[in-house]
C-alpha cells in the first residue's frame, strides 16, 4: 500500500527519482517521462470529468480509467528487470484492455459513422478528452521509444492499454459532443 506522510523528501534536489523497485533515474529518462505523461493524461481526464458528472455512464468509464492509468505507471515505474522482487509488481493485465475495448465499443455503438476528421473541441468535456487523448499518444510514442534501448522492458499489455486509451478519449470526446452531433468536422482546403 500507499503511505505518504511526508510530500517533499528533498532526495530529487540532484535531478534523480526513485523507480518503485529502488534504482534512481534522471528526471529526464524516458521511463520517468512515460509514466509522468500517463499522469499528465489522468489529470487531463480529471479536468473532463468536471464536466461529465451527469452522465453516470461515462464518468464511471473515466474513473475506472483514471485508476488503471495509476496501474499503469506502477506498471512503468517497476520495470521488469528479470531479478525475483520481494513483492509482487503491480501489472498491466490484459482484462484492462479487454474492458476499455468493450467501453469503446458500448460508447461507439451510439455514434454515426464518421464522414471526416473530427478537429478537437465542441464541449467543454469533448475538448478536455481530445486533449487527453493527445497526450495518451504522447505517452504512447515515448512508450515505444523506451522499449527501444536494451534492457527497458514493457509488457504487453500496458502497451496495449495506453494505445487503446487514445481510441477510448477519442470515442469518449465524439460521445461527450452530444452523441456526435456537435462534433466539428475537418474540412480539407476550406480556407485556402
Amino acid at each position: 500500500m500507499v503511505k505518504l506522510n511526508k510530500i517533499y523528501t528533498r532526495t530529487g534536489d540532484d535531478g534523480t527519482t526513485a523507480l518503485v523497485c529502488g534504482p534512481r533515474r534522471f528526471k529526464h529518462d524516458l521511463r520517468v517521462d512515460a509514466y509522468g505523461t500517463i499522469d499528465e493524461a489522468n489529470s487531463a481526464i480529471g479536468i473532463a470529468r468536471l464536466y461529465t458528472a451527469d452522465d453516470s455512464t461515462l464518468d464511471g468509464m473515466l474513473f475506472r480509467i483514471q485508476n488503471d492509468l495509476f496501474d499503469l505507471g506502477a506498471d512503468l515505474a517497476t520495470p521488469d528487470t528479470g531479478e525475483t522482487l520481494e513483492w509482487e509488481p503491480l501489472r498491466v493485465v490484459q482484462s484492462q484492455v479487454d474492458r476499455i475495448e468493450q467501453e469503446i465499443d458500448t460508447l461507439n455503438a451510439h455514434l454515426e459513422p464518421l464522414k471526416s476528421f473530427v478537429l478537437p473541441g465542441g464541449t467543454p468535456a469533448a475538448a478536455n478528452l481530445h486533449l487527453a487523448r493527445t497526450i495518451a499518444r504522447r505517452a504512447e510514442r515515448i512508450i515505444v521509444d523506451l522499449m527501444q534501448i536494451p534492457g527497458e522492458a514493457v509488457s504487453a499489455p500496458a502497451l496495449k492499454y495506453v494505445n487503446r486509451l487514445s481510441d477510448f478519449l477519442f470515442v469518449a470526446a465524439r460521445f461527450a459532443n452530444d452523441v456526435g452531433k456537435a462534433d466539428v468536422l475537418w474540412v480539407p482546403g476550406k480556407n485556402r
